[in-house]
């Protein structure tokens, strides 16, 4: 089966559409690793668009902050004003939808979290180090993780407790699977931070165990625009000119 991995839509719904448009009839599923609200300005869009296709999540910690979920003290202060702007922005059935969103999913060989198998919530995955400490939580071989906006994978190769390479994905990378562990984060749709401001995502194949990266242009001044008019900081709009 082929699938398409998405990450951090962050209510940009101008990018998720872009993505989507891309994906067409590429994949069978789509799986989404969760901060599907949070920064953006379309919050409800953005739900609504993943009912209508079917799209499996689980849940951010942007999700569960504008849930009243956790304490926004632990946000940066754009962010904090963001989550509680979508707070006030969110429909009863939007909150529904991410009030159902499980901590994690596992398909087969693939376990689906937005942080790490250790603290699927928060923790931010970016060194070879944290990666191992998390391979005793992880019960499958193949991991899919999102929150750091950032295209990775990550390989521990069969046999290896001590070992494990990284390695920042560009569009177009391809990666074969077969072998070894991997953790791989597909980057942000909604708010990248890798310098490159093109939405980002990963297809990958469940049977022969490959993956590919892509980028995907979008009008990004449409969604500042959406942002300037909602009143929300002007430093998560002026980044996403940046994608940083």
């Amino acid at each position: 089966m082929r699938c398409a991995v998405i990450s951090d839509i962050h209510a940009n719904l101008a990018a998720l559409d872009a993505v989507l448009a891309d994906i067409g009839e590429q994949a069978e599923a789509i799986w989404c690793l969760g901060d599907i609200v949070g920064y953006g300005p379309d919050p409800n869009e953005c739900v609504a668009r993943l009912q209508e296709r079917g799209i499996v999540s689980v849940a951010g910690n942007h999700d569960w902050a504008c849930l009243g979920k956790l304490d926004l003290a632990d946000f940066n202060l754009d962010a904090r004003e963001a989550c509680r702007w979508t707070a006030e922005q969110l429909s009863e059935a939007s909150r529904a939808f991410l009030e159902g969103l499980p901590l994690s999913l596992v398909f087969d060989e693939w376990t689906l979290v937005h942080g790490s198998p250790r603290e699927p919530i928060w923790e931010y995955l970016t060194s070879p180090g944290a990666v191992l400490e998390n391979l005793p939580f992880l019960q499958t071989r193949l991991c899919l993780v999102g929150h750091t906006h950032v295209p990775l994978a990550f390989h521990v190769p069969d046999g290896e407790t001590l070992t494990c390479r990284r390695r920042w994905l560009l569009d177009g990378d391809e990666l074969s699977l077969q072998s070894g562990r991997w953790i791989l984060n597909p980057g942000g749709i909604g708010q990248p931070r890798d310098g490159d401001p093109r939405a980002a995502y990963l297809l990958v194949d469940t049977e022969t165990l490959a993956a590919e990266m892509r980028r995907v242009p979008y009008p990004v001044e449409t969604t500042q625009r959406r942002m300037l008019e909602a009143g929300l900081p002007a430093n998560l709009i002026q980044r996403l000119s940046f994608g940083w």
